[in-house]
C-alpha cells in the first residue's frame, strides 16, 4: 500500500511527537509544517527534513492538500483548525485534547465533522502503554466480577488531564453510555490559564450500566505517593466485588482479586504510546471497519461528561446526558466558582496552585 500525506500544525512538544511518530511510519508522509514561531518552525524542518515549511496553516493546508491533517494548537483554535482540515480536504484530522473549551464549539465542531465524513482521532495515547492495557485485560477479563466502580484522580488541571480521565475510565468500563453526572469545584486560578479549569473539580457520573464514575482532578485531588514526576501523578482503576485493578500513569499496574494479586511495570512514554495510535489511523484509513480506539465521536461523549461537571458545579445540582444544547462552560464557571485560596491536597500542589485571584 502507498503513504498518505501529512502536514502538522504547531511544533511543540506535541507537535513534534506527532510529527516524529507519523515520520517513522511507513504509511505516512510529514509533507508540510506550520508554526508562527520561526525558530521553532526551522528547528522541527532541520529534525524532519525536506518538508513545506509556512506560518499560515491554511495555505499550506490548501496548498498541499494532505490526507491527514493534524494540529497541536492551544485549546483556543480548535473550532479554526477543524474547519482548515476540513477545508483542504483531508482524509482524517489528528487533534489534541480536550475537544473543545465549551460544549457550543464541540457541538459546531462534531456537526462539522458529521456532515463532511472527515473521520478524526482526539490524542487520548495514554491507553497504548503496557500498564493501561494490562488493566484493561484484567477487567475485560471478568477476573474483577460485575464492574460496580470505575475511578480516576490526577493532580493536573482538568483541560490538561480530566479528558484523559474520563476516557481511560469510559474505556474500562465497556465505553457505557453516562445518563447524569454530579460535580463541584473550587478555586479560581486556573481559569486564566490557556486551558481554562477550576483549581480543583471532582464528580460522580452514573452510566446506564449502573456503573459509577468517580473522578478528582486538581489542586484537591489525592497525590498518587508511588509516583515522584508530579503530571504523572494519575490514579486509574475498576473495581468489582471480587477485587481491583489500577494502572498508575507514572507507575506501573496492580490488581487483587480472588485468585490472588499481581503488580507489573509501566510509565507513560511517548515513544512507545505514540507509534499505535499512529499505525491505527493508517488502518482505519485502510478500512472503515478499523476504527481507530481514539475515535472523535468516542472522545465526544467523554467530553460531554467534562462539561456536564462544570455545568453542575455552576447550577449546582445533577446534569442530564447527553447535552442538547449548547453552552459556553467556562464563563458559567468564572460566574459561579467563589474567590478564595484553593486548599491543597499536598505541598507539592502548592507550586502550581499558588493563587486563586478572580478570572
Amino acid at each position: 500500500m502507498g503513504s498518505y500525506k501529512v502536514v502538522v500544525v504547531g511544533m511543540g512538544k506535541r507537535g513534534m511527537h506527532h510529527a516524529s511518530a507519523f515520520q517513522a511510519n511507513p504509511r505516512f508522509e510529514v509533507v508540510g509544517i506550520c508554526d508562527r514561531d520561526e525558530s521553532r518552525l526551522e528547528a522541527a524542518a532541520a529534525k524532519l527534513g525536506a518538508v513545506a515549511k509556512s506560518a499560515d496553516a491554511r495555505e499550506l493546508a490548501g496548498s498541499l492538500r494532505p490526507d491527514v491533517f493534524c494540529f497541536c494548537t492551544l485549546p483556543n483554535l480548535r473550532l479554526p483548525m477543524i474547519r482548515i482540515g476540513v477545508e483542504c480536504g483531508a482524509r482524517l484530522i489528528a487533534m489534541e485534547k480536550p475537544v473543545a473549551l465549551t460544549s457550543a464549539e464541540g457541538m459546531e465542531i462534531r456537526s462539522l465533522l458529521r456532515t463532511s465524513g472527515v473521520k478524526a482521532v482526539v490524542s487520548h495515547q495514554h491507553r497504548y502503554g503496557v500498564h493501561y492495557r494490562k488493566v484493561k485485560e484484567i477487567v475485560a477479563s471478568g477476573a474483577l466480577g460485575r464492574i460496580h466502580t470505575v475511578y480516576g484522580t490526577a493532580t493536573g488541571w482538568m483541560m490538561h488531564m480530566l479528558s484523559h480521565l474520563i476516557d481511560y475510565t469510559r474505556w474500562f468500563n465497556g465505553e457505557a453510555e453516562a445518563e447524569w453526572v454530579m460535580a463541584q469545584a473550587a478555586g479560581r486560578g486556573k481559569l486564566s490559564d490557556a486551558h481554562p479549569s477550576p483549581d480543583t473539580i471532582g464528580g460522580f457520573v452514573h452510566f446506564a450500566n449502573g456503573v459509577r464514575g468517580v473522578l478528582e482532578c486538581g489542586a484537591g485531588a489525592p497525590d498518587v505517593t508511588e509516583v515522584d514526576y508530579w503530571w504523572r501523578k494519575c490514579r486509574l482503576g475498576a473495581q468489582g466485588p471480587d477485587g481491583f485493578a489500577e494502572v498508575l500513569t507514572g507507575g506501573g499496574w496492580r490488581a487483587v482479586t480472588k485468585s490472588g494479586s499481581w503488580s507489573g511495570e509501566g510509565c507513560m512514554n511517548y515513544d512507545l504510546d505514540m507509534p499505535p495510535y499512529i499505525q491505527q489511523m493508517a488502518e482505519w484509513l485502510d478500512d472503515n471497519a478499523k476504527v481507530h480506539e481514539c475515535n472523535f465521536e468516542s472522545a465526544y461523549k467523554g467530553f460531554e461528561i467534562m462539561m456536564g461537571f462544570c455545568r453542575s458545579v455552576a447550577n449546582r445540582g445533577q446534569v442530564a446526558l447527553p447535552l442538547t444544547t449548547g453552552a459556553d462552560e467556562i464563563e458559567m464557571l468564572r460566574r459561579s466558582v467563589p474567590d478564595g485560596k484553593v486548599l491543597l491536597s499536598m505541598a507539592a500542589n502548592a507550586k502550581e496552585y499558588v493563587s486563586s485571584t478572580p478570572a
